[in-house]
C-alpha cells in the first residue's frame, strides 16, 4: 500500500515518575494491548505528499512524522529550491524536481519584500489609487506564484522515467496541501484517493468550494468581519465573494486549466479540485465562526498544539528574573523575519516602558529605543514559552499556528496583522474578547503601550482566552489523532466516495436550481395566462350575449 504525505509531527509523551506496583503495570499493559487489538488498524501504507513551503510545511511535517511513527512509508515531492522541505529526513523519502525558475514563496526574502511593498501602499491611505496599487501588486505576485507552481506538473508529467517510478511504487493515496494544487493532477493520473491538509485553496478559504457558504453570515476570505453583519457589511461581503471568484477564475485557475486541458482534455480543473475524498480542515469552531459543513470534512484545528517543555537554563533564568510581573512574548511567525525599522523602534520604545520582561523573535535590523528588559532572539521555542506559567501576553501577527498555540495555552493576544488571512484571524479573536488589535501602519509607542497595558491589566482578555482554551481541549480525540485516523480510513477503504457529494459536477444553473425556478415560473405564468385568458373569453362571450337582448 502507498501513501504520499507532507508534514511535521511530534507526539507529547507523558512520563510517570515511578512504575508503581507490578499488578498495576500488568493492568496497564493489558489495557494497552486490548486498545491496540480493538482499534481500527491499517497495514503500513505508502503515501505520496505534495506540500506547500513555509509555515504550511510546519503543519504538514507534523502530520508526516505521525504517519511515519504509525508505520507508513511517506514520500514527499519537493522542488530543488525549497528552503523548508529538506531533501533528506528520517521520517520521509523525497522526490526532488528541478523547475525552470524557483517558486516565489520558496525564496526566503519574498515575504519580507512583499510586506514592505504592502505597508508602503497602505500608508498612502484608502484612496482609489492606493487600493488599485495594492491589488495590482498582490494579483501580479499571485499569478506568478501559480504560474511557477504549475510548471511542477509539467516537469513531472514530461519526465516519463519519474512517472513510471511513481507508478511502480504503487502508492495508496495522495496527501496534499491544495494551496498549490499540482498534486491533484498527479493523483488523478495515478487514480489514487486524495486527502487534503487544508485551510486555504486557490480561491481562498477551503469551505467555499466544498460546503454551502451563504454570504449573509459566512465571512468571505479577505473580509475581516464577524458572522453578525450589518446590511452594509453583507453588501461588502457579497462583493468580496464575487471579487475572489473573479480572481480565481481569471488570475489563478488559467494556469491549472492549461495543465488539465493538456493532459486530461475531458476533465475540468475545478472538478478535480472539489473531488477530494477527505478534507482535513485546519479549523476549530472555538476559533472559526459557525457555518455549514459536509460529511467529508474532518476538523483538526490546533493539531500542532502540545504541552510545553522546560526552557533552556538561559531562557529560564531570564523569565524568572521578571519576578511577579511575568513576561511578554513577541513573534511574527516563520515567513516575515522583521518589520521596517521605523515600526520596530516604536514597538521597542513601548516595551522599554513596561515592568515585564520581553522575549522578541527578531532577525532584522536591531530596533532603536531597545530597553534592558527586552531580549532579541533569532529563534525561540514558541510553544514552550507560551506554556510557561509566567507568560502574560503574546504579541503576534495573527498566523494560524500562533493563534491556536495561544488558545491551547490560554494566552491573550495583542495582534499586529500584516498579510493575507492574519486580519481575519485576529478579528475572530477580538470578537471573542481574547485579543486587541493594532494597525501596523499606525503604530506609535503611545498607542502600542496603551494596547499592551489594556490586555495585561484587564482580566477579561485572559479569562476569555482561558474559556476558549477549555473548549478547545475538551475533545474526545486529539486533532492530530483525528487527522491520522482519516488518512488511515482512506487507505483501508481505498477512498471515501460515500462521504463526498457529487454536486460539484452539476452545472451552476442546476446547483442553484435556476432551471427549476425558471420552469416553475413558466408554469405559473402559463397557468395565470390560461386563467386570465379564460376569464376574458367568458367575459367576451357574456358581453356578446347581452348585447342582442338590449337591442
Amino acid at each position: 500500500m502507498s501513501v504520499f504525505v507532507c508534514g511535521w509531527l511530534q507526539f507529547p509523551v507523558c512520563h510517570s515518575e515511578s512504575m508503581g506496583s507490578i499488578p498495576g503495570v500488568s493492568l496497564l499493559l493489558l489495557a494497552v494491548s486490548v486498545s491496540l487489538l480493538t482499534s481500527p488498524s491499517v497495514q503500513g501504507g505508502k503515501i505520496l505528499v505534495f506540500p506547500v513551503d513555509g509555515s504550511h510545511w510546519v503543519n504538514m511535517n507534523l502530520l508526516i512524522q505521525s504517519l511515519h511513527a504509525r508505520g507508513h512509508e511517506v514520500t514527499v515531492v519537493r522542488t530543488a529550491t525549497s528552503w523548508y522541505v529538506k531533501e533528506n529526513a528520517p521520517h520521509y523519502h523525497s522526490i526532488t524536481v528541478t523547475l525552470p525558475e524557483a517558486i516565489n514563496i520558496e525564496e526566503q526574502d519574498f515575504f519580507v519584500t512583499f510586506l514592505v511593498k504592502m505597508l508602503t501602499i497602505q500608508k498612502e491611505g484608502a484612496s482609489l489609487i492606493g487600493f488599485v496599487k495594492f491589488y495590482w501588486e498582490m494579483l501580479g505576485a499571485l499569478s506568478k506564484i501559480h504560474q511557477q507552481a504549475s510548471m511542477l506538473g509539467v516537469e513531472i508529467f514530461e519526465n516519463k522515467t519519474l512517472m513510471q517510478s511513481i507508478r511502480d511504487t504503487q502508492f495508496d493515496m495522495v496527501l496534499l496541501d491544495p494551496g498549490l494544487p499540482v498534486g491533484i493532477l498527479v493523483a488523478h493520473e495515478l487514480k489514487l484517493p486524495t486527502v487534503y491538509n487544508v485551510r486555504w485553496i486557490t480561491s481562498g478559504e477551503g469551505h467555499f468550494v466544498v460546503a454551502p457558504s451563504p454570504t449573509s453570515y459566512v465571512p468571505t476570505s479577505g473580509n475581516a468581519v464577524s458572522d453578525k453583519m450589518t446590511f452594509g457589511q453583507r453588501v461588502k461581503n457579497t462583493f468580496y465573494y464575487a471579487f475572489n471568484t473573479f480572481i480565481d477564475k481569471f488570475v489563478v485557475c488559467p494556469h491549472y486549466d492549461r495543465l488539465v486541458s493538456r493532459y486530461f482534455p475531458d476533465q475540468k480543473f475545478y472538478h478535480l479540485l472539489q473531488g477530494a475524498d477527505i478534507w482535513l480542515m485546519r479549523v476549530d469552531f472555538v476559533f472559526e465562526f459557525p457555518r455549514p459543513t459536509m460529511p467529508n470534512i474532518a476538523y483538526i484545528g490546533g493539531f500542532q498544539c502540545k504541552p510545553s517543555k522546560p526552557l533552556s537554563s538561559e531562557l529560564e533564568d531570564f523569565v524568572q528574573s521578571s519576578g511577579e510581573h511575568g513576561f511578554i512574548l513577541m513573534s511574527l511567525g516563520t515567513l516575515v523575519k522583521g518589520l521596517p525599522i521605523e515600526i520596530t523602534s516604536e514597538i521597542a520604545a513601548a516595551f522599554a516602558k513596561l515592568p515585564q520582561k520581553v522575549i522578541w523573535r527578531h532577525a532584522g535590523e536591531r530596533p532603536n529605543n531597545l530597553g534592558n528588559n527586552t531580549l532579541l532572539l533569532e529563534w525561540m521555542p514558541q510553544n514552550d514559552l507560551l506554556g510557561h506559567p509566567k507568560i502574560k501576553a503574546f504579541v503576534a501577527h495573527g498566523g494560524t499556528n500562533g493563534i491556536y498555540e495561544s488558545i491551547y495555552h490560554g494566552v491573550p493576544i495583542v495582534g499586529i496583522p500584516l498579510l493575507f488571512d492574519q486580519f481575519e484571524n485576529v478579528l475572530r479573536m477580538e470578537a471573542r474578547g481574547a485579543a486587541k488589535v493594532v494597525d501596523a501602519t499606525k503604530i506609535t509607542w503611545q498607542n502600542f503601550l496603551e494596547t499592551i497595558q489594556e490586555v495585561l491589566h484587564n482580566p477579561s482578555y485572559r479569562n476569555s482566552m482561558k474559556r476558549l482554551s477549555a473548549l478547545h481541549r475538551d475533545k474526545p480525540m486529539h486533532p492530530l489523532d483525528t487527522a491520522v485516523y482519516w488518512v488511515e480510513f482512506v487507505i483501508r477503504h481505498k477512498g471515501a466516495s460515500h462521504l463526498r457529494t457529487e454536486s460539484y459536477k452539476m452545472p451552476w444553473y442546476a446547483y442553484y436550481s435556476v432551471d427549476v425556478i425558471c420552469f416553475l415560473t413558466a408554469v405559473l405564468f402559463t397557468l395565470i395566462a390560461i386563467v386570465v385568458g379564460s376569464i376574458r373569453f367568458l367575459c367576451f362571450r357574456l358581453c356578446r350575449r347581452r348585447k342582442p337582448k338590449q337591442e
